[in-house]
């Protein structure tokens, strides 16, 4: 048991450090998280914005800057997320490879990479939640962290599968970015006529949003919403756990054992059956001296 949590313990503190390195994801967490939902509240119009949350079926009518605030949180920690496990995927791929071939567990790179995305998921929602509620008090301030933890992990999972699949580091960021722009937009009342429809219920984060609209402006239970999302999120870490096994694979060609050949069934040339004949000289293999 020691030896496994060392191995885990090993493991997690390079994820860590991995994601400590990236000052460019940091300074996004630091800087456009808080901008974004600033000038969200700043520039957008303070009028009602009315529309039906599909999984309370209630009529809500925010102010259109609180509105715009929710759907901008979620748009960022979605996005950072998403590209610090993209970028940890991208550049590490060829380190954990090397590792899994050196008989270092995958399961504990992958439990690793799990515990460093949900420490930094958590620490990102946290922030988020606390950012919005420095311009107004959400009615549930808690589930509305949970469904911004639920979110990231989600695009964080996505984040593993584009970095083990995609070969371009810039194929990876403009997926992820366009992915989390449209999944936002078209659920944003304000920026989508539409997003009443049925076919949003199909987006990533089409549970995260419905949670989080309801712990922000409505006292109704938001567990259906968190529901929807943590299956989206088992969704995506399986498919990241798959891609990463694959991709950690040995790809040496198994040893063969020698082939050691059967004995035959007749009787050689001296007689024997199947026996092979002794290394030792027998008595009629010694020289007749003469008298």
């Amino acid at each position: 048991m020691r030896r496994h949590w060392s191995l885990f313990a090993t493991a997690s503190r390079y994820a860590l450090i991995g994601h400590a390195r990236n000052h460019f994801a940091m300074l996004l967490v630091v800087v456009y998280i808080p901008v974004w939902i600033g000038l969200a509240y700043v520039t957008i119009p303070g009028r009602p914005a009315p529309f039906r949350l599909r999984a309370t079926g209630e009529i809500l009518s925010p102010p259109g800057n609180h509105l715009t605030q929710i759907t901008g949180a979620l748009n960022a920690v979605t996005l950072i997320a998403g590209f610090m496990m993209f970028a940890a995927t991208f550049t590490g791929g060829a380190f954990d490879r090397r590792l899994a071939m050196a008989g270092y567990p995958r399961y504990h790179l992958v439990l690793a990479k799990l515990s460093a995305l949900t420490l930094v998921c958590a620490a990102i929602a946290a922030y988020a939640t606390a950012a919005v509620g420095c311009a107004w008090p959400p009615r549930q301030p808690l589930v509305l962290a949970a469904a911004l933890f639920c979110a990231a992990l989600t695009y964080g999972a996505l984040g593993v599968v584009f970095g083990s699949v995609l070969r371009r580091e810039v194929e990876g960021m403009f997926a992820i970015l366009m992915i989390s722009i449209l999944d936002v937009a078209l659920q944003n009342p304000l920026s989508s006529s539409g997003s009443d429809s049925a076919v949003v219920r199909f987006l990533p984060t089409y549970g995260a949003v419905q949670a989080s609209m309801s712990a922000a402006f409505s006292d109704a239970s938001a567990a259906q919403g968190l529901v929807i999302q943590f299956l989206w999120l088992i969704g995506a870490a399986c498919a990241g756990f798959l891609v990463f096994r694959r991709r950690t694979r040995n790809a040496l060609r198994p040893e063969r054992k020698p082939r050691v050949p059967a004995a035959s069934g007749r009787g050689t040339a001296q007689g024997t059956d199947g026996a092979l004949p002794s290394a030792e000289p027998g008595p009629s293999a010694e020289r007749v001296r003469p008298t």
